[in-house]
């Protein structure tokens, strides 16, 4: 009995049936959240765990920006740790906590969708699984740039230092920073996503979107400006043109989802024999 419960709180389904207007209730809607959480937490745990036996891979990675970006400026820069005592096991753990979200990004990205999935419509949920599968590649893509960028971003900010200095940089702070940059990038790439599904739901029209465009492409910019840890004009660049492409795209697609609704909308009620306005 007490298996079977586990089991039911895991899975979260519904008592009560989504109704015919995609309506459910609160309970059934706090339930299924409650397992959603559940499953993105069992996986990224698992991934977690395995993380733990690529350690020295994973620090590699996250290592080598810095290390192109001391070849660059010369040999006067280094990196060390002041962890204490206790730093090299909570670089494991941090290290290895930031492989799993992003690994398992697409995972828990569609459970962000399989939750918003009850509240619309049958067509709609055919588009918002298509957007679900393309979210994933979205946010690692993002992740992606933000990595191939990191180098020259360190490059600009420890170039500041006076050639009378060492720059002794703390690998916790740059871990902060290759990690903020990192999510940014991600994060920013699924903006675009997020618009699309408001177009969907009916709160953000295509001719809206249209209308606000030089004022997109300029929030764009300073989003970019403000969001990237860096701040240099190189990163910000590189963030704010993806992100004004990827908008340019969402709104052609709300501008056919918005045709493609009024059609439904004017030849609603109309018999078979009977000629549409259109």
């Amino acid at each position: 009995m007490a298996r079977t419960g586990l089991l039911k709180l895991f899975i979260g389904k519904p008592v009560h049936p989504v109704g015919d207007d995609g309506r459910m209730a609160l309970s059934d809607h706090l339930r299924e959240l409650r397992a959603r959480v559940l499953k993105g937490a069992f996986v990224l745990l698992a991934a977690f765990v395995v993380a733990l036996f690529f350690f020295d891979p994973i620090f590699a990675i996250v290592n080598e920006p810095y290390q192109q970006a001391r070849e660059s400026l010369g040999h006067d820069r280094t990196i060390a740790t002041t962890s204490g005592v206790a730093g090299g096991f909570l670089l494991y753990l941090k290290l290895c906590g930031l492989a799993a979200v992003i690994g398992t990004s697409p995972f828990w990205l569609y459970q962000i969708w399989a939750f918003v999935l009850p509240g619309l419509h049958s067509n709609e949920k055919r588009w918002t699984i298509l957007f679900a599968i393309i979210a994933g590649p979205l946010f690692i893509g993002g992740i992606a740039l933000g990595y191939l960028t990191l180098p020259k971003g360190l490059e600009i900010l420890i170039g500041f230092t006076q050639a009378d200095l060492t720059n002794l940089v703390e690998f916790n702070d740059y871990l902060s920073f290759f990690t903020r940059t990192l999510l940014v990038f991600g994060i920013a790439f699924e903006i675009p996503v997020f618009v699309v599904l408001l177009n969907m739901a009916g709160v953000v029209k295509g001719k809206a979107l249209g209308a606000s465009r030089p004022w997109i492409i300029v929030g764009s910019f300073v989003f970019a400006a403000i969001a990237t840890p860096s701040g240099d004009p190189f990163t910000m660049t590189f963030m704010a043109v993806p992100m004004v492409v990827l908008f340019f795209i969402s709104e052609v697609i709300a501008r056919l989802n918005d045709r493609r609704r009024a059609g439904r909308t004017i030849n609603a009620g109309l018999s078979p024999d009977e000629a549409s306005p259109l």
